[in-house]
């Protein structure tokens, strides 16, 4: 049988020399394997950086948490209120919080009415990612090509790496309430709208607790409170205001005219010339207080205010005295925001400490008006650790303020006075239309509105001559008994001495004691006629500024107190909206206004006290 097998292959010719240098080249030449290389470098770097990344992420949460939590405690503990041991509360904190391990150290600083309390806290956070990261690097070195790792060279090259590391991470902090050193200026409307639903009863109430309040969580000399009750105008005391520079005279009481412009400045200048405001009253009654030698004043128709309880008083420790100048104060007159806020922030402002220092005797150590360890107050901005507190409080919106014009204002006005015979006198000028009919035109002319006549000088300045009918001692006629029946009478001129001394009037004291509508109705008019006495000396007498306008100069003060960092607190005392509004843009924040209704007019100062005191975290 033919048995069958596979054919025999053919010999194989070997390659020529020239086709193997051909491969070797094509070999080196190739590239497909060089990418797959490099990415995995790559995803190795990427790995390790995302893991420091994440690493780095995770313990700052942990200390952000570990801060938030030290922070809390050490705020809690220093609080002035705390009956606990600082360091119990601190401790408590971090227990609360499951992290009681981590807190190393509390110190704690005492005195009377300052707490100081500093806290350290660590702990330790796993390196997980970027050490896993690292490990794989460490575990897969470069290895020549084509060998692999084995399953037990991969086990003993994990038993010679190090242990993972960790990262320490730390909190610390200190927080301190410390009540030094604060200037506060308290602002109270006491315009007529106060006497309302007892708003002043109410008011009085909360502003003497809050000044107990102060003075109980402050250490002796380093709080001042100034009290500015404010209406349609402020009013001072007489030592405040002749440390000023001022034009212009009021015999009875002390306040200032501001312009617009003087509301973009938190200070007074000391020497800057302000006006003066002048007693007089804007009703429209017709009355003369002079032959009495009296004032006008109609009520609230006169807006600086003479009474005592109107002066504001700055700088003072003493809290009774604060608390009886409180109880003393009461409602009348206008609104005005912007001057009590322009008081308000003066008496903070360094530019008023040379008023301050003229009204200290450093001899005695205090005159009953500022007492010398005050001396150097309003501490300048940011030193002194000095804390600057403006409290405003109105029950109503701005209204009118009321002041004699500049024509009006200064020098001597064209009235004369006989006080002995109460006797009026007009100057008029040089006499150019021989008023007086003697032939004279080169001599002054003066009006006597008490007899409507003309004369060459004041009554009370000289004499003058009438011609007058009189009785001679010749007898005309004879009675049946021989007695004289009829003189005869002759007409002759004599002289008339004036008794008495004419005085001009300054205009100061000219509204002073006489309207402006009396002026204009009984001296004027006799030879003007009362429409051109009236345009000429009552209507343009008195202008006012109106509550646009003090709305604006608020504003712009509570401004300039802010820029200059004076803390604004603002209450509005069952005010309308257009004050409200105007309020919650003068308080430093929405925070610090408070709209309040009856007695909650205590919970404000209340809370406004409190937050006086509040801490601050000092690093």
């Amino acid at each position: 049988m033919k048995q069958y097998q596979a054919p025999d292959r053919p010999p194989v010719t070997p390659l020529p020399k020239a086709l193997w240098r051909l491969g070797a080249h094509r070999f080196r030449k190739e590239e497909d394997g060089v990418m797959v290389g490099f990415s995995v470098i790559l995803v190795i770097m990427m790995i390790t950086i995302g893991g420091i990344g994440a690493d780095i992420m995770l313990a700052e949460m942990r200390r952000t948490q570990l801060q938030h939590t030290l922070d809390r405690a050490i705020l809690a503990a220093a609080d002035l209120d705390q009956t606990r041991p600082a360091d119990e509360v601190v401790a408590d904190y971090f227990d609360k919080a499951g992290v009681a391990h981590t807190l190393n150290e509390v110190t704690v600083s005492e005195s009377l009415n300052h707490r100081s309390v500093s806290a350290t806290a660590e702990i330790e956070s796993n390196l997980v990612y970027s050490t896993v990261s690292r490990d794989m690097k460490t575990l897969m070195p470069e290895k020549p090509a084509g060998d692999v790792y084995s399953g037990a060279e991969i086990q003993e090259l994990k038993e010679t790496l190090p242990e993972r590391t960790s990262l320490t991470i730390g909190a610390s902090g200190t927080a301190e309430e410390r009540i030094g050193n604060i200037e506060i200026s308290l602002v109270l409307d006491v315009s007529g709208s106060m006497n309302n639903n007892s708003r002043l009863s109410n008011l009085k109430v909360a502003a003497k607790e809050f000044v107990q309040t102060m003075d109980d969580t402050t250490e002796d000399d380093t709080m001042s409170i100034s009290i500015v009750p404010y209406a349609a105008q402020v009013s001072t005391p007489d030592e405040l205001m002749n440390a000023l520079t001022t034009n212009g005279e009021n015999p009875r009481a002390n306040c200032l005219n501001f312009h617009s412009a003087d509301y973009s400045e938190a200070f007074i200048d000391p020497y800057r010339e302000y006006d003066k405001t002048l007693h007089a009253t804007w009703s429209s009654s017709s009355y003369d207080r002079r032959p009495s030698n009296g004032y006008v004043d109609v009520n609230a128709y006169t807006d600086c205010r003479a009474e005592s309880s109107r002066e504001l008083t700055l700088i003072q420790n003493d809290t009774d005295a604060l608390k009886t100048y409180i109880d003393n104060m009461f409602g009348s007159g206008n609104t005005s925001i912007d001057t009590g806020m322009k008081w308000g922030t003066a008496l903070l402002d360094p530019a008023f400490q040379p008023v301050v220092s003229s009204m200290i005797d450093s001899t005695s150590g205090n005159t009953g008006t500022i007492s010398n360890v005050f001396e150097g107050r309003p501490y300048e901005y940011g030193t002194n650790e000095s804390l600057k507190i403006v409290v405003l409080m109105s029950d109503g919106q701005n209204t009118r303020q009321h002041f004699v014009t500049d024509n009006y204002r200064l020098g001597n006005s064209n009235v004369w006075y006989n006080a002995q015979e109460d006797f009026y006198s007009l100057y008029l000028g040089q006499d150019e239309g021989d008023d007086d009919n003697d032939g004279i035109y080169d001599e002054p002319i003066y009006f006597w509105p008490e007899n409507g006549v003309f004369r060459n000088h004041a009554y009370g300045e000289g004499t003058y001559e009438v011609t007058e009918t009189v009785k001679t001692d010749e007898c005309k006629s004879y009675r049946r008994n021989g007695s004289c029946k009829r003189y005869k009478k002759i007409r002759k001129t004599v002289t008339v001495s004036e008794p008495g001394e004419a005085k001009v009037i300054s205009y100061a004291d000219l509204w002073a004691r006489t309207t402006p509508k009396y002026v204009a109705d009984q001296l004027y008019a006799p030879f003007m006629g009362q429409d051109a006495a009236r345009n000429a000396w009552y209507y343009p007498v008195i202008d006012d500024v109106g509550y646009g306008t003090k709305d604006t100069r608020t504003r712009s003060v509570c401004e300039a107190a802010k820029d200059n960092g004076i803390i604004v607190y603002t209450i509005g005392f069952e005010a309308p909206n257009a004050a409200r509004v105007v309020l919650q843009d003068c308080a430093s924040s929405d925070s610090h206004y408070f709209d309040v209704q009856g007695l909650e007019i205590r919970d404000a100062f209340a809370a406004i006290a409190t937050s006086i005191r509040q801490l601050r975290l000092i690093q």
